[in-house]
């Protein structure tokens, strides 16, 4: 009995040393640079007088579960690494365009889109980049998440000189690392959430570079040209703690145009909401991608796509967050289908353009390809 006891203990010994050894490389492996940082000192405080802001962290302005009912996290696990989903990540090498940005005419209004939700906007010789992700990666665990073939054709460098990188939240899918540290020296100013310029000042920008809101502010750019901070129902976080930085949408205003960009988030009333603050939208660029049941509430269906853009009376939607990484379990090109069934005579107009290809804001008559159309 004493000679089992001994083994046990040992064993026990060996198990809480294994224990221990994790634990401690997970918290080294956290502090690497890419994971950013909290808010904390002044920052924090600011945060902490934000009505959004309660018991620790961030809410939505309506609380519902991130899974939806019926589901369970081990469910979903299971669902997503073990059946058969398939068609999720394209064999082929997607279609796309390099278009040159730096020489782009001052007075061309437009959008390009660098597939998921990284864009480019050229809006009254003002240059906006939202999401960029050009690192060929969407998650800080090396090797996974990787872009899809023909997807990943811009870097920083191709990058003009930036007015204003807009960021919707700092998941790593939207907030990249590498990326960001790359564009330094191209950015004049961030616009993103309470919280998530914690991540930025780490990374080398400066203080007075960075606009951190919270919803339902604005940004003078111009006279008559203003950039508004708005509601979304999301989420964030880096690492195991969750909700210290706030998620967002925006709505870019100049004299004769209104963009407005959605970040990620599910379906609520905050689209008939913002449909009637602005009186209309002329650009709506939508999430539509990487969804699921399963988080509906924080990832719009294309149905809902729909329904938002409707709320938002769009009168041209261009739909994003698709096209570039595997994040959910459906068809890589679904999103696609779904959004153009779903469009046929509705009142906006569908902008579906390959990755790089220019979107002219003031042309309403420009066609766009079916360009996933037999890509395997």
């Amino acid at each position: 009995m004493k000679r089992s006891f001994k083994i046990l203990k040992r064993i026990g010994l060996v198990l809480l040393c294994l224990v221990a050894l994790l634990a401690m490389a997970t918290f080294l492996y956290l502090k690497q640079a890419q994971f950013g940082q909290a808010p904390s000192g002044d920052r924090l405080a600011k945060i902490e007088k934000s009505i959004h802001y309660k018991n620790g962290k961030f809410h939505n302005l309506i609380e519902t579960p991130t899974l939806s009912k019926g589901y369970s996290i081990w469910g979903e696990t299971y669902n997503t690494l073990f059946k058969s989903h398939p068609r999720r990540t394209p064999i082929d090498s997607l279609p796309s365009i390099k278009t040159n940005l730096k020489t782009l005419s001052p007075d061309t209004n437009v959008v390009v889109w660098f597939g998921h939700s990284s864009v480019f906007i050229q809006l009254n010789k003002k240059r906006f980049l939202i999401d960029p992700v050009f690192s060929g990666q969407a998650s800080p665990l090396p090797g996974s998440v990787k872009a899809y073939k023909g997807s990943d054709i811009y870097t920083a460098d191709d990058m003009p000189e930036i007015d204003y990188l807009l960021i919707s939240h700092d998941h790593y899918d939207h907030l990249d690392y590498e990326t960001i540290v790359a564009l330094k020296d191209k950015v004049k100013f961030v616009v993103c959430g309470l919280g998530v310029g914690a991540h930025f000042e780490r990374w080398g920008y400066l203080p007075k570079q960075l606009l951190e809101k919270d919803w339902n502010e604005k940004i003078a750019i111009e006279k008559d040209f203003v950039l508004f901070t708005e509601t979304s129902h999301h989420e964030s976080g880096r690492s195991f703690t969750q909700g210290q930085t706030l998620w967002m949408s925006y709505l870019i205003q100049s004299p004769d145009l209104k963009i407005y960009i959605s970040g990620d988030g599910g379906y609520d009333n905050r689209f008939i909401e913002i449909g009637k603050k602005y009186g209309g939208i002329d650009w709506a660029i939508m999430e539509c991608g990487q969804y699921d049941k399963a988080w509906q509430s924080v990832h719009n269906l294309p149905e809902e796509v729909v329904k938002a853009s409707l709320d938002l009376k769009a009168k041209n939607v261009i739909p994003v967050h698709h096209s570039k990484f595997t994040l959910g379990k459906h068809p890589w090109d679904e999103p696609l289908i779904r959004i153009t069934k779903l469009s046929v005579h509705q009142p906006y107009r569908l902008a579906t353009p390959m990755i790089g290809e220019s979107v002219l804001l003031n042309k309403s008559n420009q066609q766009f390809k079916q360009w996933w159309v037999n890509i395997n």
